[in-house]
């Protein structure tokens, strides 16, 4: 058993697989026993399921606290790991809130059923614990390398952040997804959904014998998953700013993930009631990227101030936007205008 007390990215195994527990323990309970069955998820058990993931979320924060405390958990770069993997994971949630619009233009384009949407969401999963795994280990290797990366980092930030200010947004064009046409050049895919199943036998088109084939719901599966690297490149890069404990960046980024797939059906018919959210989350994008040139120079500004403002910021943003939305849809109101203009 000796074993579990090396280390991998600077943590003993041990501490890698009680988190790779818990996650797998979460994706088991959710799919093999609350969506045994196909269904369309109502709003309600949608929040209700949210709240407990962010629950389960909170609860792992207070582990990461006493390990903290009991000198069992150490940084790899002194940072306060508590207030790292809060504010990560708070960035990372409100990062998802704005990806679950592309989520549904992505199923929407497919003609996805919703009672078949939550199924594939949850297997996505498995591809987001791997993707975004090599992201961070590849990431904190080169900061390991180069530490003026995390400048690269900062930079990069700021400027998503203020081009998120500046620049309005455009609609994404599914059809035009590299991913989609990869997919359909190199594989057989079915016109029809065929229940759950991602690959069915069916006849070859021209041959004499049956072939498998994808159906459009692995299609889409693999387009949400290409859509969750583009966003990655993001929110990583945010929390390694933050801190650069591989261990703190990676729980951080899976805890927001796994609760996205529930909160996807509460928000996918109110997103639009947090459209004035992406301006507080490009503030918060542009002050994590001056944080980065600051600890770089000067040193690491208190953590606690640090993680106050991201959640100041981030509340403004959704009380103004509840607000602004309050009597209608000012949104789509707007877009009408200009459509009719």
């Amino acid at each position: 058993m000796d074993f579990l007390f090396l280390l991998f990215l600077g943590k003993p195994i041990w501490m890698w697989l009680v988190f790779l527990g818990i996650v797998i323990a979460l994706m088991v309970f959710d799919l093999g026993v609350l969506h045994k069955d196909d269904h369309e998820l109502g709003v309600a058990e949608s929040l209700r399921l949210t709240a407990f993931y962010i629950f389960i979320a909170i609860l792992f924060g207070g582990y990461i606290w006493w390990s903290w405390s009991t000198g069992v958990l150490v940084t790899s770069d002194g940072s306060n790991p508590v207030t790292a993997y809060f504010q990560g994971y708070i960035i990372e949630k409100v990062l998802s809130i704005d990806n679950v619009f592309v989520i549904s233009l992505i199923f929407g384009y497919f003609a996805i059923p919703p009672k078949y949407q939550y199924r594939a969401l949850i297997w996505g999963i498995i591809g987001v614990i791997v993707l975004r795994g090599l992201m961070i280990a590849i990431g904190t290797e080169l900061i390991a390398s180069y530490k003026w990366v995390s400048l690269v980092f900062a930079a990069f930030l700021a400027f998503t952040g203020i081009k998120m200010l500046l620049v309005s947004e455009t609609e994404m064009d599914v059809s035009k997804n590299p991913v989609v046409r990869l997919v359909s050049k190199y594989m057989h895919v079915t016109p029809d959904l065929h229940g759950h199943k991602f690959f069915v036998r069916l006849p070859h088109p021209v041959k004499n014998r049956t072939v498998i084939h994808a159906t459009p719901l692995l299609v889409a599966l693999i387009v949400i998953n290409f859509a969750d690297l583009i966003f990655a490149v993001d929110s990583v890069p945010a929390i390694f700013l933050i801190t650069t404990d591989t261990f703190i960046v990676y729980t951080a980024n899976i805890m927001a993930i796994l609760g996205l797939r529930a909160l996807y059906f509460a928000l996918s018919a109110l997103v639009h009631r947090f459209h004035y959210l992406k301006y507080s989350l490009a503030v918060v994008l542009v002050f994590i990227g001056m944080k980065g040139f600051y600890s770089y120079f000067l040193g690491k500004p208190d953590p606690y101030l640090s993680l106050g403002i991201t959640v100041t910021i981030i509340a403004a943003g959704i009380f103004y936007s509840l607000w602004k939305t309050r009597d209608g849809d000012e949104v789509v109101k707007n877009k009408a205008v200009r459509t009719a203009e």
